[in-house]
């Protein structure tokens, strides 16, 4: 396993200890095969980020822990590669914890991992639930910031939320449906990836109250829990549409929009109106193809920047800032992508 690292700094990019990782490095055995694998990402690591920074200035080793699936992790982890020369002259290194989905007690034994260990900083993309809330005030306790990424954890300790105002977002898909819909009938499908992630209900209640005064005649299908994921999500959709031939449309806050044009695909319905949320490689594609009728979308790199920035003034590297501003919701087309959308 050819690399120019020194063993300290895989482990310390691994979070493992020295003598495991020289184990790995030197096959001498009794070292999972999962363990060797978070060696391997360490130097994968390493070698891209090496890539793209000089190492001058002030270093900051930042945890991006995150559950979502893996199109959006894809679109997290670039956006931060992106962004990191523009960060110099200090030194951003990243260790990464993704998951599209499990039980929150793995999460939060990540979360208690890192605060043990310690880290300049975390990143975090989790479920509002009390135990993540916890291990949230158990890092800061640790001294390390936590900074929530596109859904928040308001009862929590976390120095700051950086993402868009979600609730505005729903309600612009509101208004986006029922221009498009006009008078022609039909219900429409809202889906959810799991209703314990604080964006997506306030996504969903901007959308409902914004439907209710202005389209009272209505009716919302709401599914839930297929965590973005598309076998999930197939069945999900496919389900409710045999259940209710009525709908005519979708909302989707929580992904999976290649299984629920599938299982429209499959029963030979027709989606009239298909609202989506971010420009991942899946959804770029489907809007290229006019299977969806917008996108809300929110600058990933702005959003990462800011995040790591958020860090770098907990540690005193960088002047205080004003109160930390939503970001800007674009409403992108087939006709408006903007140019660094994913290929």
């Amino acid at each position: 396993m050819g690399h120019p690292f020194p063993i300290r700094e895989i482990a310390r990019q691994a979070g493992l200890s020295e003598a495991t990782v020289d184990r790995v490095l030197n096959a001498r055995g009794g070292v999972r095969e999962s363990t060797a694998r978070e060696v391997r990402q360490a130097i994968a690591d390493l070698d891209r980020q090496r890539t793209q920074v000089r190492l001058v200035g002030r270093t900051f080793m930042v945890d991006l822990v995150m559950q979502a699936p893996e199109r959006f992790t894809t679109a997290i982890r670039a956006a931060l590669e992106a962004e990191l020369p523009s960060l110099r002259p200090a030194v951003l290194r990243s260790r990464f914890h993704f998951r599209e989905t499990g039980p929150a007690a793995e999460l939060v034994r990540t979360l208690d991992r890192i605060a043990r260990r310690g880290s300049q900083g975390v990143i975090l993309k989790a479920p509002d639930v009390p135990e993540v809330t916890a291990a949230v005030g158990r890092l800061e306790a640790a001294g390390v910031p936590v900074v929530t990424l596109v859904t928040d954890l308001p009862a929590s300790a976390r120095l700051a939320y950086v993402g868009i105002d979600d609730r505005a977002a729903g309600a612009t898909a509101a208004y986006l449906m029922g221009q498009w819909l006009g008078e022609r009938p039909g219900n429409i499908l809202t889906s959810l990836s799991s209703g314990f992630f604080r964006n997506e209900e306030e996504r969903e209640m901007g959308f409902r109250s914004a439907m209710r005064a202005r389209h009272p005649q209505r009716t919302l299908v709401e599914i839930a829990e297929g965590q973005g994921l598309d076998t999930t999500q197939y069945d999900l959709v496919r389900a409710a549409l045999e259940r209710d031939p009525d709908i005519r449309a979708v909302y989707s806050i929580g992904g999976g929009n290649i299984a629920t044009l599938r299982a429209f695909d499959d029963l030979g319905r027709d989606c009239a109106v298909f609202v989506a949320h971010d420009l991942d490689h899946d959804n770029t594609r489907l809007l290229r193809e006019h299977r969806l009728s917008a996108v809300l979308h929110h600058d990933l790199r702005q959003d990462v920047r800011e995040a790591c920035h958020t860090v770098m003034r907990a540690h005193d590297a960088l002047p205080p800032a004003g109160v930390t501003l939503p970001s800007a919701i674009q409403v992108v087309t087939p006709y408006n992508m903007p140019p660094q959308a994913a290929v």
